[in-house]
């Protein structure tokens, strides 16, 4: 066998209808779009969105887009039960410690929730924690550490 007698398979290949090229084609004269109408024009198909002129479902329904607060303030959430086992005990943990080993994405704005238990003496320093969090940090016998951040500045419409 040599290159040059390789072929596909028959049937493999389908030729492309052409359309529009006469009535001996098949396809000719209207080229399958039936006749006259919206649909039968070029540019003439209608958006998944349009609903034959009547107000469409998502213009209906406001609400049910959702809500996007232009104040709110995004900070990189870690839990205690992450620290717990991910940290030994007597640690420095700063938002740069915690972006090097891949826990947060951004060190700019890190807030500790207290989800989990912690058992081990931790130093921790954050830019937010919330009052569980501060708690079970002390209880084991760690210190809580606040960093000044930045208010990002507000978009005026």
């Amino acid at each position: 066998m040599k290159l040059a007698d390789l072929r596909p398979p028959a049937g493999a290949n389908k030729k492309k209808t052409r359309k529009g090229r006469g009535i001996a084609a098949g396809k000719g004269k209207t080229a399958g779009r039936g006749t006259k109408g919206q649909n039968s024009r070029a540019g003439g198909s209608k958006g998944p969105y349009f609903e034959g002129g009547q107000l469409p479902l998502v213009r209906r329904l406001p609400h049910v887009r959702g809500f996007n607060n232009i104040y709110r303030i995004p900070f990189e959430i870690v839990n205690l039960d992450t620290l717990e086992t991910k940290f030994d005990a007597n640690t420095q943990v700063t938002p740069d410690v915690l972006q090097a080993r891949g826990l947060i994405k951004d060190a700019k704005r890190v807030k500790v929730l207290g989800r989990g238990e912690l058992n081990k003496s931790l130093q921790v320093s954050a830019h937010a924690f919330s009052d569980s969090a501060k708690e079970k940090i002390a209880a084991a016998g760690g210190s809580v550490k606040e960093l000044a951040w930045e208010r990002p500045p507000r978009k005026l419409r």
